[in-house]
Parts: C-alpha cells; sequence; structure tokens
C-alpha cells in the first residue's frame, strides 16, 4: 500500500498516458459485459454536493411511478428488490465492476438505473461506454482541487457528462434531457453543451419552488411547473434538499412522470442514510449525523441548525488526509468558528497523513484557543463521546465528514467504522445513564 501511494504521488492524475490507461480498461470493461447501458434507461447524476440525497428521491420517484430501477450510489446499491449498502468507499464504481452492475440490472430487468458520477469516474473514464440519458447537475463548488490541478478543471471534469449527452446514441423514444440548477453561478458553461432538451430549476427555473416553509422535521413546498403545481412535505429539511427535490422532479418529468407519483415519491421516506440523519436514543437533546466534509457543505448544515437549535451547537468533524484539498481544511474551522458555539476537532480518514497535522490545519481557521469551548481530540470516538457527554435539553450535537460510511482508514487499516452506531452505542450506555 505505501508503495502503490508512493508510486501515485510520483504520477500526475492527469497524465496523459495514465488518462489513456484508464480508457482502454474502460472499453475492454464496457465491451466484456456487452454495453449494458444501451438496455436501461440511464440518469447520471453529478456535482459536489447533494448527489445522494438527489439519487435517493429520484429513486423513490420511479418506483412509485411502477418502475424497476437499479442504483449505484455513494450510498447503497440497488437492483431491484435487492439493496445493499456501499462499504467499497468509492462512489462510482470502477469500470469493470459499474458495467458489471448494469449487466446484473439488465438480467433483473430494471427500467433505470440511476448513476452517482464523481469528478474523478468521469476523468478516468468509468462511464465510458454507458449511455447516459438524463444527466444532472445538482451544484458546482470547490473540492477536490489538488487532484483535479484548480477548480476549472475540475468544472471541465463534471462537464463531462453533459459533453457526453451530445455524442451518444439516441435510444428509441427517448430525448437526451439536461437537468441544470439555475442559481448556480457556473451554470453557464454547462448549458454550453448541446441537448435534445434542457430543464432547468430553481427559482426561476422551469421545476420551480414556491411558498416553502422549514422546520427541524423537514420542509413544505409548493412545486411549480408550466400549467401544474403539487404541494409537497419533504420529511429532510433544509432549503438545500428543497433543491435536491426540484433536481430529482425535473428529472423525473423527462420521462413523463406526473406531479402526482412525483409528490407520493418524494413524500415517501423520513430518512436518508447518513445525511442529517437523526439519531434517537431516548436523549433529550438532537443529535444529527451528515456526510458534510467541505466548507460549504458544513456551513449549510451548521447554519441551518444554528436557526433551528434553541439551545447550544456542538460540530464534531475533521478532514480527510490523503493529501486531498489541504487548502478547504482551515475554511472548514472558520465555519465552525462561525456557527458553533462548541466545537471537537478529530479524525476522518486520515489515510498516511499525520493526524494531528490535519486537526491543526483545521484549527488554524479558528479564532477561539483550545479549552475554550474547543478541543482537538484525535480518536474520533471519544470526540463523539466528549459532545455528547456535554449537550444539554434543547442542544444540537453535529457529527460531520463521514455520514454512513462503514469503515475508517488510518494508514493502510480499514477500521470498522459508523458515526452512527457509536453514536447510539455511547448516547444508550453512556448519557441516558448520566442524566
Amino acid at each position: 500500500m505505501r508503495i502503490l501511494n508512493f508510486v501515485r504521488s510520483k504520477i500526475s492524475p492527469q497524465n496523459p498516458l495514465l488518462l489513456f490507461y484508464h480508457q482502454i480498461i474502460a472499453m475492454a470493461a464496457a465491451i466484456w459485459y456487452r454495453f449494458p447501458g444501451n438496455k436501461l434507461k440511464v440518469i447520471g447524476i453529478t456535482g459536489t454536493k447533494g448527489k445522494s440525497t438527489t439519487v435517493h428521491l429520484l429513486a423513490n420517484i420511479l418506483q412509485q411511478a411502477g418502475y424497476k430501477i437499479g442504483v449505484a450510489s455513494t450510498i447503497q446499491f440497488q437492483i431491484g428488490d435487492m439493496v445493499w449498502a456501499n462499504t467499497t468507499k468509492q462512489t462510482t464504481q470502477g469500470r469493470f465492476e459499474l458495467q458489471r452492475l448494469l449487466r446484473e440490472m439488465v438480467k433483473a430487468k430494471c427500467d433505470f438505473a440511476i448513476v452517482e458520477a464523481t469528478s474523478h469516474a468521469l476523468v478516468q473514464s468509468r462511464l465510458w461506454g454507458i449511455n447516459v440519458d438524463t444527466a444532472i447537475l445538482t451544484n458546482i463548488a470547490r473540492d477536490h482541487i489538488e487532484y483535479h490541478g484548480g477548480f476549472e478543471n475540475y468544472m471541465h471534469a463534471k462537464g463531462l457528462l453533459f459533453a457526453g449527452l451530445g455524442r451518444s446514441e439516441r435510444k428509441s423514444g427517448l430525448q437526451k434531457t439536461a437537468v441544470l440548477p439555475i442559481d448556480d453561478p457556473q451554470i453557464a458553461y454547462f448549458d454550453e453543451f448541446p441537448a435534445d432538451r434542457k430543464i432547468t430549476y430553481g427559482s426561476k427555473g422551469v421545476v420551480r419552488s414556491e411558498n416553502a416553509t422549514f422546520s427541524a422535521d423537514g420542509s413544505k413546498f409548493t412545486i411549480k411547473i408550466p400549467n401544474d403545481s403539487v404541494e409537497v412535505n419533504l420529511k429532510i429539511p433544509g432549503e438545500f434538499n428543497i433543491a435536491n427535490a426540484l433536481a430529482a422532479t425535473a428529472a423525473a418529468l423527462s420521462f413523463g412522470i406526473k406531479l402526482p407519483a412525483i409528490k407520493k415519491g418524494l413524500e415517501s421516506d423520513t430518512e436518508i442514510p447518513g445525511r442529517i440523519e437523526v439519531i434517537r436514543a431516548g436523549q433529550p437533546f438532537t443529535v444529527i449525523v451528515d456526510y458534510a466534509h467541505t466548507e460549504d457543505s458544513l456551513e449549510k448544515l451548521l447554519s441551518l441548525f444554528k436557526s433551528l437549535t434553541k439551545g447550544k451547537l456542538y460540530a464534531v468533524f475533521g478532514a480527510t488526509g490523503g493529501g486531498r484539498d489541504k487548502a478547504k481544511r482551515p475554511l472548514m474551522g472558520q465555519v465552525a468558528d462561525k456557527y458553533a458555539d462548541y466545537i471537537i476537532l478529530t479524525d476522518d480518514d486520515p489515510y498516511f497523513e499525520n493526524r494531528m497535522q490535519i486537526i491543526e490545519e483545521v484549527a488554524a481557521g479558528i479564532k477561539r484557543k483550545e479549552g475554550e469551548r474547543f478541543w482537538k481530540i484525535r480518536d474520533r470516538k471519544q470526540a463523539i463521546r466528549h459532545a455528547l457527554s456535554l449537550a444539554k435539553p434543547n442542544d444540537t450535537v453535529i457529527i460531520a465528514g463521514k455520514g454512513c460510511e462503514p469503515i475508517q482508514i488510518i494508514e493502510d487499516k480499514k477500521i470498522e467504522w459508523d458515526d452512527r452506531k457509536i453514536a447510539r452505542e455511547i448516547l444508550s450506555s453512556e448519557v441516558k445513564v448520566a442524566l
């Protein structure tokens, strides 16, 4: 593992020979599995944040509309009624594995495949040979900058999903559709790619929301489209999740699904694993586990619960190692310093980086001194325990960064892990007793 990491550190991810190697492997995988994407209605979802939530909401809509679906996302895989957790720590699977999953979906007679597409996956040709019919962009913000060599390159990587729409073969009766967030500052770049149809969503989009009200239990709003509307009670909170719901709605509309089925799908689920997931163990305060791992997503999460919390707000988080996006670390610290009453910095997935150095780099953005409502606790379980032991009635504890990920990676060790299970164990065995 150390040798592999050393070799990777010496070769640029954008090395033309390396990219050509990725494409050759992708071509071999598509040929080996006989291009299964041609037999399915394929929806590709990319963006910085909200991909998994949009996948989940769209899957619910399609199932409520009577379709059999397949899913490949950060959270889980699905083929018809069979659902299992994604334990690979890869949002988009490798070329052979992804093509194999699609072939299994074809065998199971699935109608749709929903594939979450990362910038890494798109640059590495993991979706080569997968004929996407509808491409969705959730949003664009700074992420994976070191890997791509700059924000422009990162954005261009995301654009590869949309560039493929105009070039790919049309399936019988289907148009190539781009679903775009009209309020995103970068929409103009994505709007340049040709498509048979473009559906915008947002404040002035073809699909938009009106009369939104917010609470800790979710959001109520009206979805408006030309000549029709429907009221929706979304059981996950946050204005950003309304945007995810609108993206899922726009994609469903591209396949002719009507608003009543869309409403049923959006309202059919109360919780998405590791995405603003509420941990309930009888405690008199709120505990939230979420995947927020960039300064932007962390700010949206903390600002939301700052407004919803009557008591104090606790933030438990770290930053991913492996040399990933070091520039965002102090920015995440600044966000926590702005919104959280109490901050506990800890490990995320440090990989081979010095664990305390990562914490110190995040702490560089925090003005308060350690010990002044601010602690550095390297052991993630102890950090969570500390926050839960301090919390009082009406407080909120946010555990951010890993969501429902089932492992933690320290050096070359994959340690069984789940923030949700850890929090429940601590609450059940310690905090409740202490109260």
